[in-house]
């Protein structure tokens, strides 16, 4: 977020020198070079390292310190949940996973909810079925992952295991434009009609 943040500061302020500079423009080569800021007035993006199956570790073992380590995974629990995160330092990829249920006598009519969930309401989290089970599944190349976004992982990963059944939800947020925020509507009537009653 940091990142972002800064790259946009530094757009910004680049297209601001650029767009400015046109009326100084030296008239002897028409050349705008001479104009633009030097690197060393530029913000300054706070570089983290590459995210390593050790450094993710690390931060693991900072949230629970029985995490169990396997080759390149790591079993741990959140909130008493089990995440188990994968990495493949190669590929250069890594997933967090939570064992949400058997995907014996799943419905059609609930995988298609699943499916809409996973456009607009569980965010980066996705539900996918492997192995015969239901997961809440985050999946990101490795070495670019932050912090912020490795924590946002998990959180995200345990909320579609939480929310499943009810707002299979990754968070607070809904992408716009899915079918979610119109089912989330049709129970809050549900629930107001029922309110009527009692």
């Amino acid at each position: 977020m940091v990142f972002v943040r800064t790259a946009l500061m530094v757009t910004v302020l680049a297209c601001t020198a650029i767009y400015g500079a046109h009326a100084q423009t030296t008239p002897d080569n028409g050349s705008d070079a001479e104009v633009l800021p030097d690197a060393e007035t530029l913000p300054q993006a706070r570089l983290e390292p590459p995210m390593t199956l050790l450094r993710m570790a690390e931060i693991i073992r900072a949230i629970d310190p029985e995490a169990q380590p396997a080759g390149n995974a790591i079993q741990f629990t959140l909130d008493d949940i089990p995440i188990i995160v994968i990495a493949d330092p190669v590929a250069d990829r890594m997933r967090a996973m939570v064992p949400i249920r058997s995907a014996d006598g799943i419905s059609a009519e609930e995988l298609m909810r699943l499916m809409q969930a996973n456009f607009d309401s569980a965010l980066d989290a996705r539900y996918a079925v492997a192995q015969g089970r239901l997961w809440g599944v985050y999946i990101h190349p490795l070495s670019p992952l932050e912090k912020d976004q490795l924590l946002s992982a998990f959180v995200q990963t345990i909320n579609v295991a939480r929310t499943y059944g009810q707002t299979y939800s990754g968070g607070a947020t809904v992408f716009g434009g899915g079918d979610s925020n119109g089912i989330y509507q049709e129970l809050l009537q549900e629930l107001r009609e029922l309110g009527e009653e009692i």
